[in-house]
């Protein structure tokens, strides 16, 4: 018991930091999760459909790789727009209240 409270003294405050830090982190493995069986439920989904509109009956193999070509191309596009918005939505709010907005292609 007195290991926790000479712990408690060097950390200080920190406790209750760390306690918020580890919440967060431990709801974005728990968000990242239920995204990933998500996408695996989409996953299921789209191979379904293209089993059932494009049958195949020999040689599968190039089909998954075209499949894996075209979903990867998507997420990329889409994380790409996603770094994009919330890389303005980052600025916008670093920027102090009522200075305006930077137009873009002109330098100062």
């Amino acid at each position: 018991m007195d290991q926790i409270r000479n712990v408690k003294k060097m950390v200080g405050n920190d406790v209750e930091l760390m306690r918020k830090t580890a919440r967060e982190k431990v709801w974005g493995y728990i968000a990242a999760a239920l995204g990933l069986v998500a996408g695996l439920a989409w996953n299921e989904a789209i191979r379904g459909l293209i089993d059932h509109y494009f049958p195949v009956q020999r040689d599968s193999v190039w089909a998954k790789v075209w499949y894996a070509v075209i979903i990867t191309l998507v997420v990329v596009l889409i994380m790409v727009k996603f770094e994009k918005f919330f890389k303005k939505e980052d600025e916008k709010a670093a920027r102090p209240t009522g200075s305006p907005e930077p137009v873009e292609g002109k330098v100062k």
